[in-house]
C-alpha cells in the first residue's frame, strides 16, 4: 500500500510539473505575442530599398526601417526627424538643416568591428545623389527636380538650394524616397540592398522569405523617445505575412492572427460594417474602427483632346456631374466609408483646405443641360464609354444606371488595371475611372493634374486639360511661401476646374483601419501611412 501511495505521489508530482511547464509555456507565448505586431500585405513587396518606396506596400515596411531629415505627424504637420531644426532663406531658396549627432545606423557587418556608426551630413549627400542617379532609376527622382544643388557644410549641417521657390518642398522631404542610407551597405550589397536594408529606423531587418513572411526586430540604438523619456519602439518585432486575397486577410483578422487591417473590400464590407459605417455587433468587443479623411480623390476623367462631341461639350460634362447622387453612392456602395465629392477636386484633410461649391445631385439641371446640348449639336442620342477595372465596376454601373435615367447612354468597359493605366496615359479612353493619392500634403499636388505642361504621359494631366488662367494662377502659387496666402489661389483654381468639368469628382476617400483592441498607439493619418514606433499590445 505504501508503495502504491509513493507511486501515486510521484505520478501527481510529474503531472503538476507538466502542467506548470505548460502554464509557463503558455504565459511565455502570450508575453511574446504582445511584443509582436502582425499584419498582412496582400500585394507583393518588391523592395525594401527606400528609393523604390513608390506604393503603400513598399512604403509601409520602409517606414519602420528608415528616417529622413523631417517627418509628418498625424495632422500632416512637418516635424523634426534626423534634422532637429532647420531654417529657410527665401531670398536664395536655401534650406539649411541641423542634424542630431545621436542617430546611428543599424548594426551590420559592413561597419567592421564597431558594428555601426553615427549619421553625418555627407550621408544625406550620398543618399540624394543615389536618388537622382539614372543608373539607379528610382521612381522618386522627381522629388528633387526643383533642387539646384545640395551639400554637407559639416558633419551636422546639410544644405539644399532650389532652382526656384517651391513652398511644398519641405513636405516632399518627408517622403520615404528621401531616407538616409549608408554608402558602405549599398556598395557592399549592391542590387541586393533591396533585401538587405540598413537604415536608422525604430526596427531593423531580420528575415525576408519573399511572398511568405517578413520579420523586423527592435532597433536597440533608436534615437527617439516618448514624452516620458522612454526609448522607442515599445514592440520587440514586426511580422508581415503575404496572403494574396483580402477575404483570407479578413479571416486572419477575425481569428486574431493579425492585429489590424487597412481599407474596406467588397468581400467583407457587409460582414464587418453596417450600412451606416458602424461595426457590426459581433465585432464591437474585439475591434476598434479608426477612420479619417484620406488624401485620395476618386474621379472620372474626360480626355479633352478627343474628337467625340459628347466629351468636347462642357454642357454634357456638367450634366454628367449633376446626374447622379454621390451621397447615395457612398452610403450603399461604400457603407458610408467616404465623403461625397461635392466640394471640388481637392479633398478634405489637407492643410489649408477651403471647401468650394462643387456638383450636387440635380437631375432637372442635368436634363436641362442635355436638352441644350442636343439643340446645339443635333445629337439626339448622346452616349459615353467609361473605362474601368473590376474593383470599381459597381460604382461605374451605378453611374451608368443613373445617367441613363436622364438621357445619356453609358457603356462600361472593364479591363485589367495595367491596361487601364496604359490606355489612360496614352489618351485612348474618352472617359476613365481614376484616383489621385497625394504624394505630399499640399493642394498643389492635386492642381498639378490640371496644369497644361503636365500632359500625360510626361505628367499627371491625363485629361490633357488646358486653361490659361489656371496655368497662370498655378505658376503664381509656386512663389508664395505661406499656406494661408496660397490657399486662396488654390480655391480659385479648384473653382475653375469645377466650372470647366474636365473631371467628375466621385468621392473623397477615407482611411479605414480595423484594429484589434489589444493594440494601442497605432493612430491614423490622411496619407494612411503605417508607423509602428508608438504601438503597444496588451495581453487582454
Amino acid at each position: 500500500m505504501l508503495k502504491q501511495l509513493k507511486s501515486l505521489t510521484f505520478f501527481l508530482s510529474i503531472v503538476c510539473i507538466g502542467l506548470s511547464l505548460l502554464s509557463c509555456g503558455h504565459k511565455n507565448t502570450e508575453e511574446r505575442d504582445q511584443l509582436v505586431f502582425r499584419y498582412n500585405e496582400h500585394s507583393n513587396i518588391t523592395s525594401l530599398d527606400p528609393v523604390f518606396a513608390r506604393n503603400p506596400q513598399n512604403i509601409w515596411p520602409t517606414n519602420q526601417l528608415f528616417n529622413g531629415l523631417v517627418q509628418l505627424d498625424d495632422s500632416l504637420r512637418v516635424q523634426p526627424d534626423i534634422a532637429h531644426r532647420w531654417e529657410i532663406i527665401d531670398s536664395t531658396n536655401t534650406y539649411r538643416f541641423y542634424l542630431r549627432d545621436d542617430v546611428y545606423f543599424h548594426t551590420n557587418e559592413v561597419f567592421g568591428k564597431t558594428g555601426t556608426r553615427n549619421v553625418v551630413a555627407s550621408d544625406f549627400e550620398y543618399s540624394f545623389g543615389r536618388l537622382t542617379d539614372p543608373n539607379v532609376a528610382s521612381p522618386g527622382s522627381w522629388v528633387l527636380q526643383t533642387v539646384e544643388r545640395y551639400w554637407a557644410e559639416n558633419d551636422t549641417t546639410f544644405v539644399i538650394q532650389l532652382k526656384q521657390s517651391f513652398p511644398a518642398f519641405i513636405g516632399l522631404l518627408s517622403m520615404r524616397y528621401c531616407s538616409v542610407v549608408p554608402k558602405e551597405a549599398v556598395e557592399h550589397y549592391g542590387n541586393e540592398f533591396r533585401s538587405h536594408p540598413v537604415g536608422t529606423g525604430p526596427f531593423q531587418f531580420k528575415l525576408w522569405e519573399e511572398n511568405v513572411k517578413l520579420v523586423f526586430r527592435k532597433n536597440p540604438l533608436y534615437f527617439e523617445r516618448d514624452d516620458e523619456g522612454v526609448q522607442l519602439p515599445y514592440l520587440e518585432s514586426v511580422a508581415i505575412t503575404f496572403l494574396p486575397d483580402k477575404q483570407s486577410e479578413f479571416l486572419q483578422f477575425a481569428q486574431g492572427k493579425i492585429d489590424f487591417m487597412s481599407g474596406l473590400d467588397n468581400s467583407y464590407k457587409d460582414e464587418i460594417l453596417t450600412t451606416t459605417g458602424q461595426l457590426q455587433p459581433q465585432y464591437q468587443a474585439t475591434t476598434n474602427l479608426i477612420t479619417c479623411p484620406y488624401l485620395n480623390t476618386e474621379y472620372l476623367g474626360f480626355f479633352m483632346e478627343t474628337e467625340t462631341p459628347e466629351i468636347q461639350s462642357k454642357l454634357l460634362r456638367q450634366a454628367v456631374n449633376y446626374g447622379f447622387d454621390r451621397k447615395k453612392m457612398v452610403t450603399y456602395l461604400r457603407n458610408g466609408m467616404g465623403i461625397p465629392a461635392e466640394n471640388g477636386f481637392i479633398p478634405k484633410g489637407l492643410p489649408g483646405f477651403i471647401s468650394i461649391q462643387g456638383y450636387d445631385f440635380n437631375p432637372e439641371k442635368a436634363k436641362s443641360l442635355i436638352a441644350q446640348y442636343k439643340l446645339e449639336s443635333g445629337d439626339e442620342m448622346p452616349e459615353i464609354i467609361i473605362g474601368t477595372n473590376s474593383q470599381y465596376l459597381d460604382i461605374c454601373e451605378y453611374i451608368q444606371r443613373e445617367l441613363e435615367k436622364i438621357g445619356i447612354s453609358v457603356t462600361v468597359d472593364v479591363m485589367p488595371p495595367s491596361t487601364l493605366r496604359q490606355m489612360k496615359s496614352s489618351g485612348e479612353l474618352d472617359v476613365f475611372r481614376a484616383s489621385w493619392v497625394a504624394d505630399y500634403p499640399d493642394a498643389e499636388n492635386y492642381l498639378s493634374l490640371f496644369y497644361s505642361p503636365n500632359f500625360a504621359p510626361h505628367g499627371p494631366n491625363y485629361m490633357h486639360y488646358k486653361n490659361e488662367v489656371l496655368d497662370s494662377l498655378y505658376q503664381k502659387s509656386l512663389s508664395i511661401t505661406r499656406i494661408d496666402e496660397r490657399k486662396w489661389l488654390y480655391s480659385k483654381m479648384d473653382s475653375i476646374i469645377i466650372e470647366d468639368a474636365p473631371v467628375v469628382p466621385l468621392f473623397y476617400d477615407m482611411a479605414i483601419r480595423f484594429v484589434n483592441k489589444k493594440v494601442s498607439g497605432l493612430g491614423i493619418n490622411p496619407q494612411n501611412f503605417l508607423f509602428l514606433k508608438h504601438v503597444k499590445k496588451s495581453s487582454n
